[in-house]
């Protein structure tokens, strides 16, 4: 008896670790979020919205369960663009007292909402507008079946504000169900258990019963079908995309597998993938259940599924463990990165993993000359105070962090870094931590006082200084060493046969990469005669050699590169082409002359960025 009392005690203890290791309440003072969640914070969304796309609108109900921590007589959230009809509390819905604040460029405005020291629900009617940066509306010419319209939501970094009002830091997390009416001949999908096929109501049910972050809460409207790729994989598309992606995406459930073995359990359930149209802005979006992707990353050999690979890695470095505010976006996209070449390595092989690390050395380097010496936006861990923070969502995050993470695992041996890894994700699962919580975390578990190990590492050097330390590791890779040889020779050699000898994305890329910078356009003539890349390839491919021939001014390529630029909205791809135009006068003028065809297909996050670039 007095063992099996032990035993109980002991559970419990346990049990109630776990519970304060998810459960962790935000502390961290957000910039970015009108929210005080040490006075009165939300727990748990329970959502009720029609969409509508003939107004191009959202409305319903935000019905939000509350801590009161403080017993105070006020919650505030976030909101921007919404227009709010009223306010009730409880579940008797007795109307209260509600005020908007003065107006934050990009931060909207403070949502103050008059409560009692034991409110513990806030129902919120509202309705979305036009000005909601967060959600797409696409008629159905903008779609790849052109045939019925289509909605999509992109959250990060403080737009899920624009479509729910919410407490929008990625510091606080809270689960929901959501009720979500849209036209019959319609699907809804969300961050969340989704359905795999059409109803007739027009009327779909969600429930996301892991806390998450705002920015994270997601939504997708469209003539939608599924295909299974294995019992917990599969993806959603346009009808006329849907085997295409099916096939192109046939490696997910090794992916995720792989990951397992390597970081610890799959926490979400499913993971299913949604291709969306052409004008979503990033490669991909790792909302919890169901990734957003471009369509860019359908290569026709699956060429480019490491963009999958990166968002699959999220459901550990982000999803679970979550940067506490957008100072400290690198916990997310550094680890993911890191996760993503982990997974790539195991799914596809070590020589394509050095490949991988050669293209993303030579992006980081290329990046931090882009910012300059002794820029603090070089820092892993950034200031972004009165700052948009998409800002932040530079490749530096990702490149920087991704290199420090592999000299840690350099420094401190595979085996014993991957311990490591797990245990940090499992310690912090659903949790959101700062920087400083991750390096102390780093130095009481990893690093010990072990002063010989702290100075190797350089952790300091790598994440509060505007420079890339001398630890930092120079990939080599064999095959990219034969491209390197090949580059020296084809102006004596000739071009012929060379598509026989450079055949792979990576090659191909790293061929690209470091052609001659006083390359001719005859010499450029040839290339595209054996490599057909102006009008073949796939999207990585055209993006690199568009850069060069905007570069040297290939005409031959001008027409295409213009189609490209059109028919794509991945913000970080167009901004990498829209800088280079804008070197010249002419490109200048060439530039803004797309960007005019071209902002009514693009979202508009892409938009706001891209104005920048060119003005």
């Amino acid at each position: 008896m007095k063992n099996y009392l032990l035993l109980a005690l002991f559970l419990i203890i346990i049990a109630c670790q776990k519970k304060e290791a998810t459960e962790k309440p935000a502390t961290v003072k957000d910039e970015h979020s009108f929210s005080k969640p040490d006075v009165a914070v939300a727990k748990h969304l329970d959502l009720d919205i029609k969409v509508d796309f003939d107004t191009q609108t959202i409305s319903g109900k935000a019905s939000w369960t509350i801590d009161n921590i403080s017993k105070g007589n006020e919650i505030i959230f976030d909101e921007n663009t919404l227009t709010i009809s009223k306010v009730t509390l409880g579940d008797d819905e007795k109307e209260t007292q509600f005020e908007l604040g003065d107006e934050v460029e990009f931060h909207g405005k403070p949502l103050h909402i008059t409560i009692d020291s034991n409110t513990t629900k806030v129902n919120i009617y509202y309705a979305t507008t036009k000005d909601a940066v967060s959600l797409q509306w696409l008629t159905p010419q903008q779609t790849a079946d052109k045939k019925k319209p289509f909605l999509f939501s992109q959250g990060e970094s403080i737009w899920s504000r624009t479509w729910i009002p919410c407490q929008d830091s990625p510091g606080i997390r809270f689960t929901y169900n959501a009720k979500v009416t849209v036209p019959k001949d319609l699907m809804a999908v969300m961050s969340a258990v989704n359905p795999q096929q059409k109803n007739d109501t027009g009327i779909y049910t969600f429930k996301q019963d892991k806390a998450i972050p705002s920015y994270l809460m997601a939504i997708a409207v469209g003539d939608l079908g599924f295909k299974s790729i294995d019992k917990r994989t599969g993806v959603y598309a346009e009808q006329s995309v849907l085997d295409k992606a099916a096939w192109e995406f046939g490696e997910l459930g090794r992916m995720v597998y792989a990951a397992e073995k390597l970081f610890g359990p799959y926490r979400w359930g499913r993971y299913d993938v949604l291709v969306l149209p052409p004008s979503f802005p990033y490669g991909g979006m790792e909302n919890p259940n169901l990734t957003f992707l471009t369509p860019g990353v359908l290569a026709g050999d699956r060429s480019l599924t490491s963009l999958l690979a990166h968002e699959l890695g999220h459901s550990w470095s982000g999803n679970l463990v979550t940067n506490a505010t957008w100072d400290d976006i690198w916990l997310n996209e550094g680890f993911t990165t890191y996760v993503e070449h982990r997974i790539g390595e195991a799914v596809f092989g070590i020589k394509e993993a050095k490949m991988q690390d050669i293209l993303s050395r030579k992006s980081l380097y290329d990046n931090m000359a882009e910012y300059g010496d002794n820029n603090p936006d070089t820092k892993l861990k950034v200031d972004l105070k009165g700052k948009n923070p998409d800002d932040g969502l530079s490749y530096i995050p990702y490149e920087k962090g991704y290199a420090f993470l592999q000299t840690v695992e350099q420094a401190v041996g595979r085996e014993k870094f991957d311990a490591f890894l797990k245990e940090y994700f499992n310690s912090h699962a659903f949790q959101s931590i700062t920087t400083e919580d991750f390096v102390q975390y780093f130095n009481d578990h990893l690093v010990k006082n072990d002063k010989a190990l702290a100075e190797k590492i350089q952790l300091n050097d790598w994440v509060y200084t505007s420079k890339i330390p001398s630890n930092i590791i120079i990939p080599v890779s064999e095959d990219f060493n034969t491209i390197d040889s090949i580059q020296k020779h084809w102006r004596k050699t000739g071009i012929a046969g060379l598509s026989q000898k450079i055949k792979s994305t990576n090659e191909k890329q790293h061929f690209i990469d470091y052609l001659p910078k006083d390359i001719t356009e005859k010499e450029m003539t040839a290339i595209d005669a054996e490599f057909h890349f102006t009008q073949g390839g796939n999207f990585v491919i055209k993006r690199q050699w568009f850069v060069i021939a905007i570069r040297q001014q290939y005409k031959p390529a001008y027409s295409a590169i213009e189609q490209f630029m059109i028919a794509t909205s991945r913000t970080g791809s167009l901004q990498t082409l829209y800088k280079e135009m804008v070197k010249t006068p002419e490109g200048k003028i060439w530039a803004k002359s797309i960007f005019e065809k071209a902002k009514s297909g693009y979202h508009l996050t892409t938009v706001q960025d891209l104005q920048k670039t060119i003005n």
